[in-house]
C-alpha cells in the first residue's frame, strides 16, 4: 500500500529584502570599490547602491515597507551576528528595502537621526567613507552568509 505525500507547507519561505546603499561621495576606480563590488557580487540578496553628491542631491523615494539604518559615529556597534539578526527579523515581517546611509564628511542632523530605524557604528574610531562603504559591504555579505547557515561567519 502507498502512503500519501506528506502534507504541503502552508508557510512560503521570506522574499529576500533589497540592501540599499545611499552614500554621500563617489567612490571611482579604487581599491575600496573593488571590495565594495567583490562582496555586493557575493550577495544573494538583490543590492543596490546609489552615489549622492556631497552636498544637494535627492534620495531616492522610500518604499514601502522599507527600515532605514544610519551609519553613524553616534551609533550602536552591534555583533555581526545581532545585525544578521535584525535584517532577518525585518525580512520575514516583510520588510521590502532595508537602506544604509552613509553620511558627508559632516555626518547626520538630529533629525536624519530621529527618523532612522536604526544607528550602526562601526566602532568608536573614525573610518574613512569609503573604507566604511567596504566594511559594510562586507558586513553585509556576512549577514545574509549568516542567515543562510553558511560557514562564512564563525562566531567565538
Amino acid at each position: 500500500m502507498r502512503r500519501p505525500p506528506p502534507p504541503c507547507r502552508s508557510r512560503r519561505a521570506a522574499e529576500p529584502v533589497l540592501l540599499h546603499i545611499v552614500a554621500r561621495g563617489r567612490i571611482g576606480r579604487s581599491p575600496e570599490a573593488e571590495l565594495v563590488d567583490r562582496y555586493l557580487k557575493r550577495i544573494v540578496w538583490p543590492t543596490r547602491v546609489t552615489e549622492l553628491p556631497d552636498t544637494g542631491g535627492r534620495e531616492p523615494a522610500p518604499a514601502a515597507q522599507m527600515r532605514c539604518i544610519l551609519l553613524d559615529e553616534k551609533g550602536e556597534a552591534l555583533p555581526s551576528l545581532a545585525l544578521a539578526t535584525q535584517l532577518g527579523r525585518w525580512r520575514d515581517d516583510g520588510v521590502r528595502e532595508t537602506r544604509f546611509l552613509l553620511g558627508a564628511a559632516d555626518g547626520f542632523a538630529d533629525t536624519d537621526r530621529a527618523r532612522a530605524d536604526l544607528l550602526l557604528s562601526f566602532g568608536r574610531a573614525t573610518w574613512p567613507h569609503l573604507l566604511a562603504r567596504a566594511m559594510l559591504a562586507e558586513q553585509l555579505f556576512r549577514a545574509t552568509s549568516i542567515l543562510a547557515g553558511h560557514p562564512y561567519h564563525r562566531e567565538g
